[in-house]
């Protein structure tokens, strides 16, 4: 039985999440790849989510991602590890987190009480996080924690990303939702990835991603106009829910009053962070 209010958890984790996924749409991270020799922007993306989990190969990168295209993977790993090893990824990608964190929330933040108090809640709700069937959130757990307190709270913030991300990845195999009918229906909610930015990074061609849509139509979950159904947005809504429900430990862990405080610091900052230009203005929508 939940002792938080309904949807806190959710609310803290959406508010918490911009500030790693941040350094997915800066150039600071494909920078610091280049100067050690990997230029592609898509190998860069592969290669910093998974150097937690070694010299992975593409299909463990296929599985654990989920909503990529395994051509597209295949087409960069393992090749970037030769590349680029996973223990000098890991190196840079902190460089990247803390040059793009510094930029979007200003030095002022960064030295702040409030980052450093944000820092140890978010490190305290991962106390609850558990490793079991997660294995981008196991691999991300055996990072150590950095010392200074925006990158305490970055790596925090991953944390959490991947343990609810992996739980995730759960329902969506339980509902028996492809990586193409996940992202569409995603996308049909106004809340995931517009239909331009998928077709731009995950690997997907327009055909596939018709082809994806259409079997949601046939599943009575997409509309002709590419809406859903009432059936559509009863399994999104499932699929939230459910999550929820996998993910609740940590937040549980932190208590009501640990999560409010936690949502209240961590919208200030990603709202400075999107007013700073963290993320693409048409990242999301419908079309």
């Amino acid at each position: 039985m939940t002792t938080l209010p309904e949807l806190a958890a959710r609310r803290c984790y959406r508010v918490v999440n911009p500030l790693h996924s941040a350094i997915y749409f800066a150039p600071d991270f494909g920078q610091e790849l280049a100067k050690l020799g990997l230029e592609d922007s898509a190998a860069a993306y592969f290669v910093g989510r998974a150097a937690p989990m070694g010299r992975a190969g593409a299909g463990t990168i296929t599985a654990t991602f989920f909503n990529f295209s395994h051509d597209l993977i295949a087409r960069h790993i393992p090749a970037a590890w030769d590349v680029v090893s996973p223990e000098a990824a890991l190196d840079a990608r902190l460089r990247a987190a803390d040059s793009v964190l510094r930029r979007v929330l200003g030095e002022d933040v960064i030295a702040s009480k409030e980052m450093a108090e944000a820092a140890e809640l978010a490190l305290r709700a991962t106390e609850a996080c558990s490793r079991l069937a997660r294995p981008l959130y196991a691999a991300h757990a055996d990072l150590p924690v950095p010392d200074a307190p925006h990158l305490a709270l970055w790596h925090a913030a991953s944390l959490l990303r991947e343990h609810r991300g992996d739980g995730h990845l759960m329902t969506l195999v339980s509902a028996e939702l492809d990586a193409v009918e996940a992202l569409a229906s995603h996308t049909a909610t106004g809340q995931g990835m517009s239909t331009k930015w998928i077709l731009r990074t995950r690997g997907w061609s327009a055909e596939e991603w018709e082809a994806g849509r259409q079997r949601l139509r046939d599943r009575g979950l997409l509309t002709a106009d590419n809406e859903l159904t009432e059936a559509g947005e009863r399994l999104r809504q499932h699929l939230e829910k459910e999550t929820d429900r996998l993910d609740a430990a940590p937040y549980e862990h932190l208590g009501a009053e640990g999560v409010a405080r936690l949502t209240e610091l961590a919208t200030a900052f990603s709202t400075t962070a999107r007013e700073n230009g963290a993320f693409p203005a048409d990242l999301r929508g419908k079309s």
